[in-house]
């Protein structure tokens, strides 16, 4: 999610049971009162491609939608493994923000805007990365203009938007476009896992998030922290200190959203002025503030990072997640689950339901969607079942509680400044 919202805390979780088929629902293993929150909506396993194609038949696809304890399911998984691309098929996980509007058409024509501007895959076969690249991105173009057209003709205002990862995968090269900071996109690489996206942040000391804000700035827009409550205000000289060092840990574009790049939000676009009058009749600043400031661009863009990976022998399985799952679960992490899943009973669905449901021990609060993609390159059966590594999981205990205690001393060193 890339609004403020508060954390709530989570509920217990009620067990519901139904077929394995598309659409269906899984239960998250948990019986618990009727106030439920978690909800597992499962695609079952399936095979790409034709029953000519041996290649395309080994990849299995898996995926899950988890509502942990926030109040609407706002994530959407969109699959369609048996695309006629030249042989590639197309997997998306959308995380919607401030409504459901912008992922439910994101849903319904993303796939579409794609395949026309790909030229039925034609292009993706090339594997020219500029051409690719060119067709994605007026793709996402075309899709965010019809978007805020359809937002605009909305009898209430809506405000919704959603960050997106897009993949297109064949046996031997994977694409993915990404805008946003809500969805990675991870490869197994015998074990190791190799991150292909970058967060679209307002804030941070990486290249990226940089560039973010250099773009915000040069289009009239601002980025700025949001105290949460006046507790906060004894760590102001702290905060400014860490900003001061180019390390902003919490910048929101405008003071309202901390993303940068993301489909929808179409006051950072085409109502930006209307956004200004309002923030001004909500006491959000001044008109004075709002006479200096000269809007000469979109403040949030849909343009996505796009990049093509040749996918060699040593590659096991593609996985992209929400950060409802990426807030509590590191990429190596989650590799390492998966393949001990994959080991145990070589079942990619049962796969993705039970790292969700991981995340969700973890008390992640925030809607999680996982999608992975097994090759079929991987005999599971034969490869050994990983043994937990005690003093390294000891180790790491320690550590853990010793940056706590840390974190904690310094906290109450500047309460008492």
């Amino acid at each position: 999610m890339a609004l403020l919202s508060p954390r709530v805390p989570r509920l217990p979780l009620a067990a519901h049971s139904a077929g394995a088929g598309a659409g269906s629902l899984r239960c998250c293993g948990r019986v618990a009162a009727s106030a439920a929150r978690c909800q597992v909506t499962a695609s079952g396993s399936v095979a790409a491609g034709s029953s000519s194609s041996s290649e395309l038949e080994a990849i299995r696809w898996g995926s899950a939608k988890l509502q942990g304890a926030r109040e609407e399911m706002e994530d959407e998984v969109v699959l369609r493994p048996d695309s006629l691309l030249h042989g590639f098929s197309f997997a998306a996980v959308l995380d919607g923000h401030a409504g459901f509007s912008t992922v439910q058409f994101l849903r319904d024509e993303l796939f579409k805007e794609c395949a026309a501007a790909l030229d039925g895959g034609a292009v993706l076969n090339t594997k020219n990365l500029e051409a690719i690249t060119d067709s994605i991105r007026r793709a996402f173009a075309t899709m965010d203009a019809n978007l805020s057209t359809w937002l605009q003709q909305m009898d209430k205002e809506d405000d919704s938007g959603a960050t997106a990862t897009a993949l297109f995968l064949r046996n031997d090269v994977l694409v993915v476009s990404h805008i946003g900071d809500s969805c990675l996109q991870v490869i197994s690489r015998g074990g190791r896992p190799q991150s292909l996206t970058n967060f679209h942040r307002p804030y941070g000391n990486n290249k990226t998030s940089l560039e973010e804000v250099k773009r915000i700035r040069a289009a009239g827009g601002w980025v700025c922290f949001l105290f949460h409550s006046s507790a906060e205000l004894p760590y102001l000289n702290y905060l400014v200190l860490i900003l001061h060092n180019g390390r902003i840990r919490d910048g929101r574009v405008c003071g309202d959203i901390s993303v940068s790049r993301a489909f929808g939000d179409i006051r950072f676009k085409t109502r930006k002025n209307e956004m200004l009058v309002k923030g001004v009749n909500e006491g959000r600043w001044t008109e004075k503030f709002v006479s200096r400031i000269k809007f000469k661009g979109d403040l949030i863009i849909s343009s996505p990072d796009v990049s093509l990976v040749e996918l060699g022998p040593d590659v096991e399985f593609v996985l992209v997640a929400t950060d409802g799952l990426w807030d509590y679960i590191k990429s190596t992490e989650a590799v390492a689950f998966v393949r001990d899943q994959l080991c145990q009973h070589g079942d990619v669905q049962r796969a993705c339901e039970a790292l969700g449901e991981k995340a969700l021990d973890r008390r992640s609060q925030d809607n999680i969607s996982i999608v992975i993609a097994d090759l079929g390159r991987t005999n599971w059966q034969e490869l050994p079942v990983p043994t937990p590594n005690v003093l390294l999981e000891l180790s790491q205990a320690v550590a853990t509680v010793g940056a706590v205690s840390v974190g904690i001393w310094i906290s109450s060193l500047l309460t008492l400044q």
